[in-house]
């Protein structure tokens, strides 16, 4: 009864339009006081919101958030378009692959992909569609590789997973998600090929393409960050915590005195943008503590995990069955509260069929990731289509075939646990 009367709140609550964590809290508290009194349901919530964000682990998200849009502003995204353009530019619809490596880099050292579909997608798009290619298209190519930079680290929602799962080890987790993002790209870049193919679009570029070298120079500083955090957490030189504090450190350096692309009044802004969204982020994790500790309370999870085994104990047909929900929850329900909800619910289920928290997290956030690209909540869908100045029915159809990589993506990631683990266990992570 408990658990119908918390996800009926919920759900009830989320079609209200409330937002997510009043949602979470006011549902909580609710199923709470049907099974015991209004004082002792009220105490438990203000314990656990204190408790959930009680974590060292989590001083890592406002640093990397600040990180990330010090770098957004910073005047990366056109060094790293020209770094692209010197790769795979001359190439046959090159300026899709530019597309698609220019949103994977930028998503990953900013950590955002809606920073990276607006800071790229503001170049790219018009210059696609100049040199021959389709508004829709392009706008297709931006909005489904800008979700990329949430596999490839230092990556927000990895660190949020780690608390969520109970302490998988960030480090683990950020070189595991190397392998699964550079698949992903791989496979937009084959799908925007086959569909440029299929739609006999023979685009020309009209953009001049730098050497590779001076290319590459100007972008080293930007790509220096991704080693700097990785190197130093691998080599045990800072944990992923202080890795952040080295992150903003290096941002600003890099975007105030060696790019001069923000000045001092922008900095305040700046700051005041990253603590709005430290903001959010940690009020979903504070309310989601309370939910998942009356899922435990309830032992909801064990009773699932009974249920979902009792169907099957093929460990691919109850991965199926577990990316099936994720991708309807990833229509209607963001990221960072949907790893914060059902972790709890699902993991116990996989590490229960023997597989790894870290092959678990991986594949969650790629499953999720596909979500953000889906109405009638993809976030950054409506950021793509809102630069790229075109409607959701006009992007259907070019971005369904982006859609299908993903999703091989993904079976390629959950039917193969190597893919996740091998660099981790490779480094002894």
């Amino acid at each position: 009864m408990t658990e119908l009367l918390l996800f009926g709140a919920f759900f009830a609550l989320l079609l209200l339009n409330q937002p997510i964590a009043i949602a979470i809290i006011i549902a909580t508290f609710v199923s709470m006081v049907a099974s015991i009194d209004v004082l002792p349901a009220l105490t438990t919530i203000a314990q656990r919101l204190v408790a959930g964000v009680d974590s060292f682990a989590l001083l890592a998200v406002p640093f990397f958030i600040l990180s990330g849009y010090l770098m957004g502003s910073g005047g990366i995204a056109s060094r790293l378009i020209d770094f692209a353009m010197a790769l795979v530019g001359r190439l046959p619809g090159g300026l899709a692959y530019v597309n698609v490596i220019s949103c994977a880099l930028f998503g990953s050292i900013s950590g955002s992909a809606v920073a990276a579909t607006s800071a790229v997608g503001g170049f790219m798009i018009p210059a696609m569609e100049k040199s021959g290619y389709s508004r829709p298209f392009s706008s297709a190519v931006t909005v489904t590789a800008s979700t990329v930079g949430m596999l490839i680290p230092p990556s927000n929602i990895l660190i949020i997973y780690s608390l969520a799962s109970g302490g998988v080890s960030i480090a683990a987790l950020f070189i595991g998600g190397y392998l699964p993002g550079l698949l992903v790209t791989f496979l937009l870049m084959t799908a925007a090929a086959i569909y440029l193919k299929r739609t006999n679009q023979v685009p020309k570029n009209t953009i001049a393409i730098k050497p590779f070298w001076t290319a590459f120079i100007g972008a080293i500083p930007s790509l220096a960050l991704v080693v700097l955090v990785i190197g130093g957490i691998i080599c045990g030189f800072f944990t992923p915590t202080e890795a952040g504090a080295v992150a903003v450190l290096y941002s600003f350096v890099l975007a105030v005195f060696v790019y001069r692309q923000i000045s001092h009044d922008d900095i305040y802004p700046l700051l005041l943008q990253a603590v709005r969204t430290t903001s959010i982020v940690m009020l979903l994790i504070a309310a989601s503590s309370s939910m998942s500790w009356l899922l435990s309370y309830q032992a909801i999870p064990q009773a699932i995990s009974n249920f979902m085994l009792a169907l099957s104990d093929n460990p691919l047909y109850i991965l199926l069955i577990i990316n099936l929900v994720l991708l309807v929850i990833g229509t209607f329900m963001d990221m960072t509260p949907a790893v914060l909800i059902f972790t709890p619910i699902f993991l116990p289920v996989a590490e229960s069929l023997g597989i790894s928290p870290l092959h678990f997290g991986i594949m969650m956030i790629l499953n999720l990731s596909i979500g953000l690209c889906t109405p009638p909540v993809g976030s950054v869908l409506f950021v793509g289509c809102s630069i790229g100045k075109v409607s959701i029915a006009e992007i259907v159809k070019p971005i369904l075939p982006l859609y299908a990589a993903m999703v091989v993506a993904l079976g390629l990631v959950t039917a193969i646990p190597a893919i996740s683990e091998f660099l981790p266990n490779l480094l002894g992570l």
